[in-house]
């Protein structure tokens, strides 16, 4: 079994994912849900994205999160 070894403290890693340049631009990033569940929890993580009025869908184990407060239309 792999050991892994944080590099960065919660806050921290909050703050290089929100401070990406897409964030910043309305665009979207996207994150392994294992990933998350690691580094700062989902609980935590949806706090974070509702704090900024972001919209956060799943998919295959991914979570996407829409850097945008606008109104959100999934279309199929």
């Amino acid at each position: 079994m792999e050991t892994i070894i944080r590099q960065t403290t919660s806050e921290g890693w909050i703050a290089e994912v929100f401070g990406a340049k897409s964030v910043a631009c309305g665009g979207v990033i996207r994150r392994d849900l294992r990933w998350i569940d690691r580094e700062i929890g989902r609980e935590r993580f949806i706090a974070e994205v509702r704090a900024r009025g972001f919209h956060l869908i799943e998919t295959g184990g991914q979570w996407i999160v829409i850097c945008n407060t606008g109104f959100l239309r999934v279309i199929c």
